[in-house]
C-alpha cells in the first residue's frame, strides 16, 4: 500500500544542516501494522510527517497505492490526504483550543466535501466509535482528560474515512493505565474498518504487541526490519540487540538473569553524522571498514533485513 524509497529530509539551521531523515526505505502492506522504533531524536516523527507531506521531502519517492505522491501539488494531493491520515503525538497541542470536539471532528468532512446534512450523524457515530458520549461534542479540549483528547484526535483522523493512519507516538503522552485502552481501541478499529497503520513509538513492549513487522531507526536511517516476533526473538543489528536488552521485564528472576548491553559514548550529532555506518562510533563489533562503507539493508533470510554485514 505504501512504498518509501530513499526518503531524505534535511533542516537548515544557523548551526548547520540537520540530517533528520537520511535515505529511509520501507514498505507497508495493506491491512498490516508496521512499527517504527528508535531512541528520541532519531527521525521517526519527521519520517511520518514527510510521508504524509506535512514536510516536503528533499530526495526520494513516496508511492501510495501505486501513485507517486512525492511531487504532487496540493490540489492533486487532496484525494490522497483523505486516504492517509495522522494521529499526532501530543493530545494537548494538536487540538485547537477554540474549537469544540464536534467542530474538530467535523473539520475534515468540510475539507473533503462531505454533504453537510451528514455531518452531525457522522460526528456522533465517531464519538461513540472512540468511546465518548455524543453529549461531549459541544465541549472544548480543556474540558477533557489526556486520554479523551487523544480519542478526539483519533476520531478526527477517522472522519475522512482513511485507508491508512500514521500513528505518531499516540500513547507516549498518556498515563500507563490509559495507554492499553487506546492501543486496544486502535486494534479494534483496524479489524472493523480494515485500516493500515504505521505505528511510531519508543515503547518497545507496546510495539511488539500491536505490530505485524517492526523497523528500527538510528540517526535518520533504518538499520533493521523484520516480523515482530522474529525481531524480538532474533535481533541481528548490534543497535537492535542493545535496544531490546533495555526493555524492562516485570519478573525479577528473569530480569536478574538477562544481560543488559549498554552503548558507549553519546549519540552523534545529526548535524555532523559519522561517515560510513552511522552506528560505528558506538558499536561494540565495529570493524575498520565500518568507518568508510555506508551500509544498506540486506536480506538475512526469513524476510529479515539488516544493515550490518557482520552478523
Amino acid at each position: 500500500m505504501l512504498t518509501v524509497e530513499g526518503l531524505t529530509k534535511y533542516f537548515h539551521t544557523q548551526s548547520g544542516t540537520v540530517h533528520s531523515v537520511d535515505g529511509v526505505s520501507l514498505t507497508v502492506s495493506r491491512g498490516e501494522t508496521l512499527g517504527l522504533v528508535g531512541e528520541s531524536g532519531c527521525g521517526k516523527t519527521t519520517t511520518g510527517r514527510t510521508i504524509i507531506r506535512l514536510y516536503e521531502p528533499d530526495k526520494g519517492c513516496i508511492i501510495f497505492d501505486g501513485h507517486d505522491i512525492t511531487h504532487m501539488n496540493q490540489r492533486e494531493l487532496l484525494p490522497f490526504r483523505k486516504r492517509i491520515q495522522m494521529i499526532f503525538q501530543d493530545p494537548y497541542a494538536s487540538l485547537n483550543p477554540r474549537m469544540t470536539a464536534g467542530d474538530i471532528i467535523r473539520e475534515p468532512m468540510i475539507v473533503h466535501h462531505v454533504p453537510k446534512d451528514e455531518h452531525t450523524d457522522r460526528v456522533n457515530h465517531l464519538l461513540k466509535l472512540v468511546g465518548l458520549n455524543t453529549e461531549q461534542a459541544g465541549r472544548y479540549p480543556h474540558e477533557f482528560s489526556g486520554g479523551q483528547r487523544q480519542r478526539i484526535g483519533i476520531a478526527r483522523a477517522l472522519a475522512a474515512e482513511p485507508e491508512m493512519i500514521i500513528c505518531d507516538e499516540p500513547i507516549s503522552a498518556l498515563d500507563v493505565s490509559i495507554q492499553a485502552q487506546i492501543v486496544n481501541m486502535l486494534e479494534d478499529l483496524q479489524k472493523s474498518l480494515g485500516l493500515t497503520y504505521l505505528f511510531i513509538a519508543h515503547d518497545l513492549s507496546m510495539v511488539r504487541h500491536i505490530s505485524t513487522r517492526v523497523a528500527v531507526m538510528y540517526l535518520g536511517s533504518i538499520v533493521e526490519i523484520a516480523g515482530s516476533d522474529e525481531l524480538y526473538t532474533n535481533p541481528l543489528h548490534p543497535y537492535t540487540v542493545s535496544l531490546l536488552s533495555s526493555v524492562p521485564i516485570p519478573d525479577p528472576e528473569k530480569s536478574s538473569q538477562r544481560k543488559i548491553i549498554p552503548l558507549k559514548g553519546e549519540i552523534p550529532s545529526a548535524i555532523n553524522p559519522p561517515s560510513g555506518c552511522k552506528f560505528h562510533t558506538r558499536c561494540p563489533n565495529a570493524k575498520p571498514e565500518c568507518k568508510t562503507i555506508t551500509q544498506i539493508l540486506q536480506d538475512k533470510g526469513n524476510n529479515h533485513l539488516c544493515a550490518c554485514p557482520f552478523v
